[in-house]
């Protein structure tokens, strides 16, 4: 099977062999890891100190540790 590359969208072929896939080398691995680490990319979505924050998540810890205790 036959992807493009994430990062210069040349066509990588999908097999074990292949040490970079998705990737067609390290350089292009890099570059994507780079783009994550300074914020370049990111998941949709609540920051997870905001989901650990939020009333339901507070609701949902409480109500599981009252049945770890009761168990």
């Amino acid at each position: 099977m036959e992807v493009k590359c994430p990062t210069c969208e040349k066509s990588v072929t999908w097999k074990p062999e292949e040490k970079y896939r998705p990737f067609c080398s390290e350089r292009c691995k890099l570059i994507d890891l780079g783009e994550w680490a300074s914020g370049g990319h990111a998941i949709p979505g609540k920051p997870v100190e905001e989901e650990l924050m939020s009333g339901d998540m507070s609701a949902e810890l409480s109500e599981a540790a009252t049945h770890l205790r009761n168990h």
